[in-house]
């Protein structure tokens, strides 16, 4: 079997490799937006074409090899777009092999470990009373774990206090964030797992602040903090306040995740398959996970093919303890994208036994959604400068 051709699917905020063969076994992934986050993807669309000159006529079977001399063949390795393109390649490759074996890809990787696996999910209201009722609604729903960002949407001014983070002082940063960790809290009861996203967004000093102000909460996890590239400061953070960190969805090669672990900068690792180069790279990245006894928390932003592929690692790979799951990844555009979405009960994800990743486009849906490009917005400070975007 070689490859036959490689191209890009566009619609709506999402991208897909697809991956032809001369068998007429086609496979799918996800393309991570990654330096083109805050525009249109052009960087991660143009590592495909790189990546392309070398596997057309390559055998698709042949994974880790082909994943080697694609990484390798970088002689400066590991940028984000590049990684990308190899990672929403390599998910195309085990959806090809997973289907000419009829099998799904986490029996190629060892076997199932789960038929399930815990979900959390995203609490996106803004105001504080209408985010108790989501919170109080998703526990109903079956969920167990819930995340939410204590300083509200990025980027919204939509919620009841009217600021922002770029726009609070070191001490109201605390009070926010307590006063809507308490709501989420005061909803979900004392069983229920709670997590915080800040997106790379505070200081170090910030952080631990915000750790500590927040230690009667008992939180799952304190997920990206900081900035992600100083290690020497993770570990500061992350032994100068109580909540475990979550850190990794920035990162994009297997060196970056050791030299975390090695500073004891995070309890979870969040590897996004669609930016590390993949599955295959991310069970890697499970297997020096288990040696410093810390877990894995893929990340999943996109759609539902990521989930797919999310849901293969989860069913192969032992330390995964949750998996993040997008509230609309079953309804809406996301499900007009695929031919089925993979079935949740409650808050359980089921790992699917069909051949490859489990999960198949919905083409004939794309006319109806024109690719359009994500803007992220700038944070500015009250001076006028920029914080972040």
């Amino acid at each position: 079997m070689k490859i036959t051709s490689i191209e890009v699917l566009s619609v709506d905020r999402f991208d897909y490799v697809k991956v032809k063969t001369d068998e007429g076994i086609n496979g799918i992934g996800e393309l991570h937006p990654a330096s083109g986050t805050s525009s249109i993807p052009f960087p991660a669309k143009a590592g495909v074409e790189y990546h392309k000159e070398y596997l057309i006529g390559k055998d698709p079977c042949k994974i880790e090899d082909n994943w080697q001399h694609l990484f390798r063949r970088q002689i400066f390795r590991g940028g984000s777009d590049v990684m990308s393109a190899l990672g929403a390649i390599d998910i195309a490759l085990w959806d090809i092999k997973g289907k000419s074996l009829g099998k799904p890809v986490y029996e190629l990787l060892g076997g199932p470990v789960r038929n399930k696996v815990r979900l959390y999910t995203h609490l996106s209201s803004n105001d504080k009373d209408e985010l108790y009722e989501e919170a109080k609604s998703r526990v109903e729903e079956g969920f167990t774990a819930v995340r939410l960002y204590p300083f509200g949407n990025f980027g919204d001014r939509s919620f009841s206090e009217g600021v922002g983070l770029e726009k609070m002082s070191f001490t109201s940063m605390q009070r926010h964030a307590a006063e809507r960790v308490e709501k989420v809290r005061d909803a979900v009861g004392p069983d229920v797992d709670i997590m915080i996203d800040v997106v790379n967004r505070l200081s170090p000093s910030e952080a631990i602040a915000i750790g500590n102000a927040l230690r009667d909460y008992n939180l799952y996890f304190f997920e990206d903090p900081i900035e992600p590239e100083n290690m020497d400061a993770w570990e500061q953070v992350a032994s100068r306040q109580p909540i475990p960190i979550a850190m990794g969805e920035r990162l994009y090669t297997i060196y970056q995740f050791r030299d975390l672990l090695n500073h004891n900068g995070a309890a979870y690792l969040r590897p996004d398959p669609s930016l590390v180069g993949g599955i295959t790279n991310v069970m890697k990245i499970g297997a020096i996970a288990q040696a410093s006894y810390a877990s894995v928390v893929p990340h999943n932003p996109l759609s539902s093919v990521l989930t797919a592929a999310c849901a293969q690692i989860d069913g192969a790979l032992h330390n995964i303890p949750v998996q993040e799951y997008p509230y609309d990844d079953n309804s809406g555009v996301k499900a007009d994208l695929v031919k089925e979405p993979l079935k949740r009960e409650r808050g359980y994800l089921h790992i699917p036994d069909k051949p490859g990743i489990g999960i198949e486009l919905n083409e004939e849906a794309f006319k109806h959604y024109p690719a359009k490009s994500y803007i992220r917005p700038p944070m500015i400070f009250e001076d006028g400068s920029l914080k972040d975007y």
